[in-house]
C-alpha cells in the first residue's frame, strides 16, 4: 500500500513540474505616460512595462530596455527564452523617443526629439533613464499586484534598438558601464549625425569596459550624407574585436529595417545573458594600453571632501603632495597611502615643484615663490598670476600665467629673474618638460591640443608647433587640458576632461584612462619608483599603479628611444 502511494506521489509531481517543451507562460504588458523630464525638459513620451510570469515581486529582476517601443516580438522572445532558462527572469522596458508639444499655435509642428535623444553622445539619456525613467517604472504594479524591482546592478541590466536606438543603447552602455553591460545593437547609426563617428576611434583608445555588443547589419543598409552604416557597423565590430570585447555580430545582405534583427534576436538575447551571473569582463586593450596598465589595478581612492585639488607633484623620495587651492592647504601624502595635512596656508598656491637641490616652490596669484621646511614663503618672481610651473635640472623654471587674458609663459632663471617667452595660447595651463629637457610642452585649455617648443640656451623658446592632437567630449568644445607630465620613455601624460590622455612622442593620443569620478585637473608621478600615476580629481584624489615610470623633471635630462614614425 505504502508503495502505491509512492508512486502516485511521484506521478502526481511528475504531472505539476514545467517542462521546457511547455508552452512558455505569457507574460504581462502594460503601457504608461512620462511627461516629468528635466533632462529632456518639454517632453512626453510613452513607455511599456513587460512582466514575466516567473516575475515574484519580491527579488529585484534583470532588466532589458529598449528604444523606440516594443521591437523584435521581444515579449514573446522573453517568454520563451525565460521559459527555457535561457536567460534569467528579466523586465522589459520599452520606451519611445519623446515629443516636445507645440503652443496653441495649431500650425506649428510637434519637435520629434528622436535624433537629439538618441543620436547625441554623452551621458545625457543614460542619465535620464536612470534618474527618471527607471525610477517611475518602479512606481507601478502589475495588474495582479506585484511591485516592480529592478536590479541596480549593470551585470544585470541590457540595453537594445535599431538605427539611432541602436546607438543610443551603446551610448548609454559606454557612458555608464556600471549600469547597462548589455548591448543588442541593429543597423546602429555609427555614423556622422551627431557625433557618433568617432566609437571606432575611442573603443581602441579608451581603457576597455565591461561591455558585451551584440551587433547586427546587412549590406544594402543606408550610404547617406551621413556615413555608410554597413561599413561603420562592420568598423565598429573591428574595434571592439581588436580591444578585446566580448563582441558577437550578424551580417546579412538586408537593409535598413528590423526584419533581420526581429529574426535572430532570440539568438542574440541569448548570447547576451550566457553565463549569467558571471560578470561581463573588460577586454585587453590595445598593446600601447597594455604597455602603461597592469592588469587587476584599478584606480585607488587617496583622499576625498577637497573643494579643488591641483598641482600635485613628488619630491625625490617619491612622496607626493598637492593643495586643496580654495582653501590653501598643502597636503603629504603619507607612508599608509592617505593624505595628511601638511601645511595650513601656501598662499592659495595651484603649482607646485621641487628644485634639484630638494627646495619646495609654488606659484599662484603672488607668482612664483620658495617655501622652508615650515612653508613659508619668500618671493622669487612676481608681477604675474602663476597658474602652473616645471623646473629644470639646472635650477631654471616655466610658468604659465594665464590670469587677466594676457595668456603669458614665463621664464625664470634660479635668480628670480624673469622674461617673457610666449603669448597667445589659449589659456596656457599645464606645462612640463621632455625627459632630455630639450623640448616645453604647455597644455592650451580652451582648445584640444598641448603646444611643443624647442628651449633655447638662454630659456626662449623656438618653433612653437600646434603638436599634440587631443579628444575633446561631444559635451564641451575644448579638451580642458591642464597637468602634464612625462615618463621615461617620453610618453606625455594629459589630465583632461575625458580622463588622463597620454600620447606618444609623435603627438598622437594612444591611450585614455578615465577617472571614477570623470573628473581630472592635474596628475603626477610617485612612489619610491616613480610609478604611481596620481590624479587630482577635484574634491577627490586617485592612485593608480602603472607599469610607466616618471620622468623627475630636477633630475638630470634622460633621453629615451626616438618616437615612432
Amino acid at each position: 500500500m505504502m508503495r502505491l502511494l509512492s508512486a502516485l506521489a511521484l506521478l502526481l509531481a511528475a504531472t505539476t513540474v514545467t517542462r521546457a517543451d511547455d508552452p512558455p507562460p505569457k507574460g504581462d504588458v502594460s503601457k504608461y505616460t512620462f511627461d516629468a523630464s528635466k533632462i529632456f525638459p518639454g517632453t512626453t513620451r510613452t513607455y511599456s512595462v513587460y512582466v514575466p510570469k516567473q516575475y515574484d515581486g519580491e527579488k529585484p529582476a534583470c532588466v532589458y530596455v529598449n528604444q523606440d517601443g516594443i521591437g523584435y516580438n521581444a515579449p514573446a522572445v522573453f517568454d520563451k527564452l525565460i521559459h527555457e532558462k535561457k536567460m534569467p527572469v528579466t523586465i522589459g522596458v520599452f520606451v519611445t523617443p519623446g515629443v516636445v508639444k507645440s503652443a496653441d499655435n495649431k500650425a506649428a509642428l510637434d519637435r520629434f526629439n528622436r535624433s537629439f535623444e538618441y543620436d547625441g553622445l554623452g551621458d545625457a539619456y543614460a542619465r535620464f533613464l536612470l534618474e527618471e525613467l527607471l525610477p517611475d517604472v518602479e512606481t507601478k504594479k502589475t495588474a495582479d499586484g506585484r511591485a516592480i524591482k529592478i536590479s541596480k546592478s549593470g551585470n544585470d541590466r541590457a540595453i537594445g534598438g535599431g538605427s539611432s536606438g541602436a546607438v543610443c543603447a551603446f551610448t548609454a552602455a559606454w557612458e555608464r558601464p556600471d549600469a547597462f553591460s548589455r548591448v543588442f545593437s541593429s543597423i546602429g547609426t555609427y555614423v556622422g549625425l551627431r557625433g557618433a563617428n568617432v566609437y571606432p576611434t575611442l573603443i581602441r583608445k579608451v581603457e576597455p569596459k565591461p561591455i558585451r555588443v551584440f551587433l547586427e547589419d546587412g549590406e544594402a543598409d543606408q550610404n547617406i550624407y551621413g556615413g555608410d552604416w554597413w561599413m561603420a557597423n562592420q568598423e565598429m565590430e573591428r574595434s571592439l574585436k581588436f580591444a578585446g570585447y566580448e563582441v558577437n555580430h550578424e551580417w546579412g545582405k538586408g537593409g535598413h529595417n528590423g526584419t533581420a534583427a526581429t529574426k535572430i534576436f532570440p539568438e542574440a538575447m541569448e548570447w547576451l545573458w550566457k553565463g549569467w551571473p558571471e560578470p561581463v569582463k573588460a577586454g585587453k586593450g590595445s598593446s600601447q594600453m597594455q604597455a602603461v596598465l597592469i592588469p587587476g589595478e584599478d584606480w585607488k581612492l587617496v583622499g576625498e571632501g577637497y573643494k579643488f585639488t591641483e598641482g600635485p607633484i613628488a619630491n625625490a623620495k617619491g612622496e607626493l603632495f598637492f593643495t586643496d587651492v580654495p582653501e590653501a592647504k598643502t597636503y603629504k601624502v603619507g607612508d599608509d597611502g592617505k593624505p595628511v595635512l601638511f601645511s595650513e596656508t601656501n598662499g592659495k598656491a595651484s603649482g607646485f615643484a621641487f628644485g634639484p637641490d630638494g627646495s619646495f616652490y609654488g606659484c599662484g596669484g603672488f607668482g612664483v615663490a620658495k617655501y622652508d621646511s615650515a612653508l613659508k614663503t619668500t618671493k622669487l618672481a612676481d608681477g604675474f598670476g602663476g597658474n602652473d610651473l616645471v623646473t629644470l635640472h639646472n635650477g631654471t623654471f616655466f610658468v604659465t600665467a594665464p590670469g587677466n587674458n594676457k595668456n603669458e609663459v614665463y621664464f625664470v632663471n634660479a635668480k628670480g629673474d624673469k622674461k617673457l617667452v610666449d603669448t597667445g595660447i589659449k589659456f596656457p595651463n599645464g606645462i612640463t618638460v621632455s625627459p632630455d629637457q630639450s623640448l616645453l610642452y604647455v597644455a592650451e585649455s580652451r582648445t584640444h591640443w598641448v603646444y611643443s617648443f624647442v628651449i633655447q640656451p638662454d630659456g626662449s623658446l623656438k618653433h612653437k608647433q600646434k603638436y599634440f592632437h587631443l579628444h575633446a567630449p561631444d559635451t564641451a568644445d575644448e579638451a580642458s587640458a591642464d597637468g602634464l607630465k612625462c615618463d621615461r620613455n617620453g610618453v606625455l601624460y594629459v589630465a583632461t576632461r575625458v580622463g588622463v590622455q597620454f600620447c606618444d612622442q609623435a603627438g598622437r593620443v594612444n591611450g585614455i584612462i578615465p577617472t571614477p569620478n570623470g573628473k581630472c585637473a592635474n596628475i603626477a608621478f610617485g612612489g619610491k619608483d616613480f610609478d604611481i600615476l596620481y590624479a587630482t580629481c577635484i574634491d577627490k584624489v586617485y592612485a593608480r599603479k602603472v607599469k610607466a615610470k616618471g620622468a623627475n623633471t630636477f633630475e638630470a635630462p634622460i633621453k629615451p628611444a626616438g618616437p615612432r614614425l
